[in-house]
């Protein structure tokens, strides 16, 4: 196995205990960053010279007894939405070409003290504002999409040429991209992890996230960048009871009370995501746990709620940059900045009051049950230039809303959600399974996706870099029409 496959802890146990240096890691990752670039584009920017020096640094402490923590030496991307001193924070964005920060955001500065090396900035759909990050290819097809808005940061981690990722989470962009390319992504409980220095899309939605190949992975990064920051007005202390480490207990769920939707999560879903999860249930049950229906409260106001915070507030961020110079925007992300400003203050406040409303409904939900499963993503990684899904009722929705029903309830509720893969379907695409807990829960769903991830019979083999120095192309894959009679059109 070359370095640049191994996971965040295995490579940081091997670095502990001298096996493995940190320059000969990073260096295998970027290796396998200049086998893969020309073909997936999961970066904008790449400071090879920069991670070497900070590679030999790192070794040098090592050596001399000054151990940092399990990410010291430990090579990862950063979202090009997150500031970091000297390198420019583009967001895919030609309204931002050259632009040039002058100090680290906060999430940049606590990953510098832990030791972490950065390899470069990844592509993010235009300032986060859709869910394909265009630039970047799916590591498993090289015809299908990678998902957004933290689609760099998954393919990335997917395809080895980093260890682990930072997205940003507004409607669900960094757990689709996870579903869609078979990795972990993790969006915290809103407030826990600082947005200081991160390109805002919605003020109210926002969160920074994980994207891993392991949930064990996600907690030791959370571990470093959860926290207060008062740089951040919507940070938040977290209680004294939380803890981001996976329980010791991981492998056994008695006692654990899980929740399966019996509305809204699998309607209109593709039948091979529907087993995949369902059969996650199942093992869930096996390892002990007590599986409860549950009917998720108000989601029939979920997509106007989400649409009605999240489209003002972009277009206020972006008024007097689009006012100055419109044609540096994208058509897609400049017509619905433009259409946010036609929402009313009304209607913004109508959102926030029944945001408000479904928050405090999904939250009583934990009274009865502690984790509720269901699908990240309804659908898995669609055609490039695919616009629509029909569904077997006669419904045609556009591939944006698809993906971003079954994740935005967490966004608005800003409840913590774990994205983790649990199947591939026919074509041999990833299927990921959503876990969302009650607030500052995180360790609850580090418990259980730990267990999932043990006790699959495909462990190891859905989230792990594809063997070969180019893209896989599994089965021959094609896209005619979506598995189980959903139809993909353009």
């Amino acid at each position: 196995m070359r370095p640049c496959e191994l996971t965040v802890a295995d490579a940081a146990a091997a670095i502990a205990s001298r096996a493995l240096s940190p320059v000969e890691l990073v260096e295998s990752v970027l290796t396998r960053c200049e086998a893969t670039e020309h073909r997936l584009h999961a970066y904008v920017t790449v400071v090879a010279p920069q991670a070497r020096q900070d590679a030999r640094q790192a070794e040098r402490e090592i050596v001399e007894g000054r151990h940092r923590g399990p990410l010291h030496g430990i090579p990862y991307g950063l979202k090009d939405l997150i500031d970091v001193t000297g390198i420019p924070t583009t967001a895919s964005s030609r309204a931002w070409a050259g632009r040039t920060p002058g100090r680290d955001s906060t999430v940049a500065a606590r990953l510098a003290a832990a030791g972490a090396i950065l390899i470069g900035k990844t592509h993010t759909h235009e300032f986060a504002y859709g869910l394909l990050t265009p630039q970047t290819a799916n590591p498993w097809h090289e015809d299908v999409v990678a998902g957004g808005s933290s689609g760099g940061s998954a393919v990335a981690v997917a395809a080895g040429s980093a260890m682990f990722a930072l997205g940003t989470d507004t409607g669900g962009s960094v757990r689709i991209p996870a579903a869609l390319n078979g990795t972990v992504g993790l969006k915290p409980t809103y407030g826990l992890v600082s947005r200081h220095g991160v390109a805002p899309l919605s003020w109210s939605l926002d969160h920074v996230g994980p994207l891993t190949r392991t949930v064990r992975d996600a907690a030791t990064v959370l571990g470093v960048l959860a926290g207060h920051d008062p740089s951040d007005p919507a940070s938040t202390v977290p209680p004294a009871h939380w803890s981001a480490a996976v329980p010791a207990d991981a492998h056994g769920l008695r006692g654990v009370r899980v929740g399966v939707p019996v509305n809204y999560c699998f309607d209109r879903v593709d039948p091979q995501v529907e087993a995949a999860v369902r059969g996650t249930v199942d093992l869930l049950a096996k390892l002990g746990a007590t599986v409860l229906p549950v009917e998720l409260p108000l989601v029939e106001y979920v997509e106007a709620t989400q649409w009605g915070l999240m489209a003002p507030e972009a277009s206020a961020v972006h008024e007097e940059a689009l006012r100055a110079a419109p044609d540096l925007y994208g058509r897609d992300v400049r017509l619905l900045l433009e259409a946010g400003r036609h929402v009313s203050a009304l209607d913004y406040l109508r959102a926030q009051r029944t945001r408000t409303l479904i928050r405090d409904a999904w939250t009583r939900l934990f009274e009865d049950v502690d984790v509720i499963v269901a699908p990240t993503s309804p659908i898995t990684a669609a055609r490039r230039g695919q616009e629509t899904v029909r569904w077997p009722d006669g419904v045609t929705e556009t591939v944006t809303d698809a993906y971003v029903r079954l994740s935005s309830p967490a966004n608005i509720t800003g409840l913590p959600a774990l994205s983790l893969p649990v199947g591939r379907d026919s074509a041999g695409l990833p299927i990921g399974a959503q876990l969302i807990a009650a607030p500052f829960a995180e360790s609850l769903l580090f418990r259980v996706g730990t267990a999932v991830e043990e006790h699959r019979p495909d462990a190891g083999g859905l989230a792990g870099v594809p063997r070969s120095d180019g893209i896989d192309n599994p089965q021959g894959m094609r896209h005619e029409a979506g598995p189980g009679g959903s139809s993909r059109e353009q």
